[in-house]
């Protein structure tokens, strides 16, 4: 496979994971999930873990995943690359994943005395990468190895981390966030 079609693979088939953490800031506030628990004296998540930051996140990426579905064939035929479709499984997999990687970092951050917004440096770029690929291995094993061969994730864990610090740099620019990471 041509770097260039391992390139688009990687793209669309994460694309699901990218985008939940997104929305999420754009549908965040409510309820945090932690309710405001603490342990041993910190909070366990932290208020930017929310409910309904997790289920938009999680919708949204579900309905692009269903979406890419639908054009799966044609994109492919335009770019000359076949690009797969997502199990009904992975359609919810990839997309709760990157939620739940990213509260996973949440709480690490939370236990290594890091507040809210602090830089994590490597955790904050590939957490939502990781859980998201776990989730999918696990519902879809067959898919994944298929899928997910080593030149795709060696594209992911390069491109991920360029993606998520220009992705939040705009976000930070716009006001989205307040912090540039």
């Amino acid at each position: 496979m041509a770097v260039l079609e391992t390139v688009v693979l990687a793209f669309w088939v994460m694309l699901p994971a990218y985008v939940p953490n997104n929305a999420a800031v754009l549908a965040g506030g409510g309820r945090p999930i932690d309710g405001g628990r603490t342990w041993n004296g910190k909070r366990v998540l932290g208020d930017g873990k929310t409910w309904r930051g997790t289920a938009v996140g999680t919708a949204v990426g579900a309905a692009l995943a269903l979406g890419l579905n639908a054009v799966a064939g044609d994109v492919g035929s335009a770019l000359s690359v076949d690009l797969p479709t997502f199990p009904l499984a992975v359609v919810v997999a990839l997309p709760f994943g990157a939620m739940l990687g990213d509260i996973t970092a949440s709480f690490l951050k939370r236990r290594t005395g890091r507040e809210r917004g602090a830089a994590f440096p490597g955790v904050d770029q590939l957490d939502f990468v990781v859980v998201s690929l776990l989730l999918a291995f696990l519902v879809a094993p067959d898919w994944f190895l298929e899928t997910f061969t080593l030149g795709v994730i060696a594209v992911i864990v390069i491109i991920t981390p360029v993606l998520h610090v220009g992705t939040n740099m705009i976000a930070y620019q716009l006001g989205l966030k307040d912090e540039p990471w």
